[in-house]
């Protein structure tokens, strides 16, 4: 096994960080304050080709490996997390479905804008009484022959309000169940859809969440992805590659806040020494280096089982779960080490203490993980 990365992995990772640092950080505290999107900051991610990565590049895309994502990721999180799911978003759950999913008409008309960051995707799956329990969909998209109408309400949408397309799922035939579940392709502009007002949310502030509401959207038959009843296995397809985004995204909160608290602790001086050099702030950080280093490993095994074709339903899982858990464990005893400080805005661990906690609910709660794990597990 080599744990070497390649010279163009490090150029990305390099890449990222120098844009998170640059074009991220000076703005990140007023844009969580005031749910400011970053979109500014998005664009230019667009055109430094972070929004299609995996993308070929036949489709305007920047042909990277999974490995390159979650580099790019982690390093965006670690300063912005909100950024980071707003590229999360498009490249795991909109661009890769539609590449891995969709016919060529599809992807030349939707994959090439939002590989590229002309446009931006979001994926609504999410609805009032269907978030783990995906199955029960009450959007409905009646078959009106040339055309579905399409009737329901998405809630928790994240790019919401951005988004200029819709991954939609949507149950067509009821008495069918999970096979009765269909994916379309929805345009932002077509008529009865309309975006709700924005959630006021505890962390992750600078992305925008909405629901969606649609009210006898005319949904043209070229517009579904796949097969009549495809849906359900599209969405849980995408959520699986999704779920190594998140777990990145969990990892880069993580590492940010590691990475603070320890050049806090190297100069905040108690009893007349740093506390880096007091044994209960050294093991904490000597936890935290422990936690983030193996949620790192199960993030590179899930990318690099994602680039060889395998199924990833178990590594992403378990990328997801420990990586989340260790961003929730992280920034909190980052804030702790930072004392008072890190209980105010200024010294930005209080934010990442709010974001972490996002990464254990959307794309699966960490239940659902366990689910998926232990399903694995007693089936081998």
């Amino acid at each position: 096994m080599n744990f070497n990365l390649s010279e163009e992995q490090l150029m990305i990772q390099q890449a990222a960080r120098d844009f998170a640092q640059n074009e991220l950080l000076p703005g990140v505290i007023e844009r969580d304050t005031h749910q400011k999107f970053p979109t500014e900051q998005v664009k230019k991610m667009g055109e430094m080709g972070f929004m299609g990565m995996m993308v070929d590049p036949k489709y305007g895309g920047a042909g990277m490996d999974s490995i390159a994502y979650v580099l790019a990721i982690e390093e965006i999180s670690k300063v912005d997390a909100s950024a980071a799911v707003v590229m999360s978003v498009n490249n795991s759950l909109v661009c890769a479905g539609i590449e891995k999913f969709c016919n060529e008409e599809q992807k030349q008309k939707y994959l090439v804008p939002l590989a590229t960051g002309e446009a931006i995707g979001a994926f609504a799956l999410s609805e009032p009484e269907a978030g783990s329990d995906a199955t029960s969909q009450s959007t409905t998209a009646v078959d009106m022959g040339d055309h579905y109408m399409l009737n329901g309400t998405k809630n928790w949408i994240t790019n919401g309000g951005t988004a200029k397309y819709y991954v939609v799922i949507a149950q067509t035939d009821v008495e069918k169940k999970h096979k009765g579940i269909n994916a379309f392709i929805v345009e932002r502009d077509w008529d009865g859809f309309e975006i709700g007002p924005k959630e006021d949310k505890l962390g992750i502030r600078g992305s925008d969440t909405h629901s969606l509401l649609f009210t006898d959207v005319k949904v043209p038959k070229e517009n579904r992805i796949g097969e009549d009843g495809f849906g359900f296995s599209f969405a849980m397809a995408v959520l699986n590659g999704g779920r190594i985004g998140i777990a990145s995204q969990a990892l880069g909160i993580a590492s940010g806040a590691y990475e603070l608290a320890l050049k806090y602790a190297q100069v905040r001086k108690a009893f007349k020494k740093e506390i880096i050099h007091h044994q209960a702030i050294a093991f904490k950080l000597a936890d935290m280096h422990v936690n983030i280093m193996a949620a790192r490993l199960l993030c590179y095994k899930a990318a690099v089982e994602k680039d060889e074709g395998k199924d990833i339903s178990e590594s992403g899982a378990m990328a997801k779960l420990y990586s989340s858990q260790v961003a929730m464990d992280t920034t909190i005893e980052a804030v702790q080490i930072h004392g008072g400080y890190g209980y105010v805005k200024e010294y930005h661990v209080e934010r990442m203490m709010r974001d972490a906690k996002i990464t254990q609910i959307y794309e699966g709660t960490s239940e659902i993980q366990k689910i998926v794990i232990s399903r694995s597990i007693t089936n081998k």
